[in-house]
């Protein structure tokens, strides 16, 4: 048992580690440009970067902090920690819904709108948005300050070892009203709708980019070669959905899995709760700057020279 701690301790700090250097790397390939030219999408991308940077960094504080038992952590520092973690994890689906919705609006009616821009092209409006997000996140994080923190300890429990495990402080034969009512609806709110939302989205994009290849074969089959003289964004339009793409599949696959997880299993009859679900929600936040990066040349050999 000792000896698989340590293996999950040590996948734990790899994991960790892979994660803020791609998330760091992202947020530094887009200051890079003055911020006057920097486009909705690298804003969102910033946005998306930043809060998973937040959440690896505050889930491991966390855990250290939940480990040192017989310090008996502040209640204070326990809910203030919760909501930094909320608040990162949050953040970072919400951001995940605004590109996706974002890049779908980007492609339909493409061929009709040609270089007219959407409402989210505009940098204004995606300040706004970015900042609806980060209010969102931040009333659907609050209500830990008001929660039943000893909600996670039978009769028999003492009440100084620290945090809970459990993000919900809700143990199965002793969970008040409120904790079970924000448990249900958080997940509702911050995992199953946006899950939902990802999940039609993703059909649409691929359902458009099928219509447009559809649309564009029969002309080239007919013009030949094409204009050799024009230059077309087409090909890096579609490495960058392609990426898009990629990312929610992820995202879809590591939020059902945290979903069944909360709601097939309670924390007092796991013994590695907390491990479990580092992993599950750590992997979109570690692995989604590097498909974002990839796919939209912000890691490319020139961009790493540079750092």
């Amino acid at each position: 048992m000792v000896s698989f701690s340590v293996e999950l301790l040590g996948l734990r700090i790899f994991i960790s580690v892979i994660g803020i250097m791609g998330n760091v790397f992202l947020i530094l390939a887009i200051i890079q440009t003055k911020f006057s030219r920097v486009k909705s999408f690298e804003l969102f991308l910033l946005g998306l970067a930043v809060s998973n940077l937040e959440e690896i960094l505050i889930v491991d504080i966390y855990d250290v902090v939940m480990q040192q038992a017989s310090s008996g952590s502040s209640t204070w520092t326990c809910r203030s920690l919760k909501f930094l973690t909320a608040l990162g994890e949050t953040t970072s689906i919400l951001f995940t819904v605004l590109i996706s919705v974002f890049r779908y609006q980007k492609l339909r009616d493409a061929h009709k709108r040609v270089n007219l821009p959407i409402f989210l092209d505009s940098l204004g409006s995606a300040w706004m948005v970015s900042g609806i997000c980060v209010s969102l996140a931040i009333l659907l994080s609050a209500p830990i300050y008001v929660v039943n923190l000893d909600a996670h300890m039978d009769n028999t429990t003492r009440n100084d070892i620290g945090c809970p495990p459990d993000f919900f402080q809700c143990h199965k034969d002793n969970c008040p009203t409120f904790n079970r009512a924000y448990k249900y609806l958080f997940l509702l709110f911050c995992n199953m709708l946006p899950l939902v939302i990802i999940t039609v989205t993703s059909y649409l994009i691929v359902t458009v980019l099928l219509s447009q290849r559809s649309m564009i074969t029969p002309v080239l089959s007919v013009s030949g070669s094409g204009q050799p003289g024009k230059k077309s964004k087409g090909p890096r339009l579609q490495r960058s959905t392609v990426a898009v793409l990629a990312a929610m599949a992820l995202f879809q696959v590591d939020w059902t899995l945290y979903l069944v997880f909360h709601l097939a299993f309670d924390p007092s009859d796991f013994h590695f709760w907390s491990e479990m679900e580092f992993f599950i929600s750590t992997t979109y936040t570690s692995s989604s700057p590097y498909v974002y990066g990839i796919g939209n040349n912000l890691f490319s050999l020139k961009n790493i020279l540079k750092k």
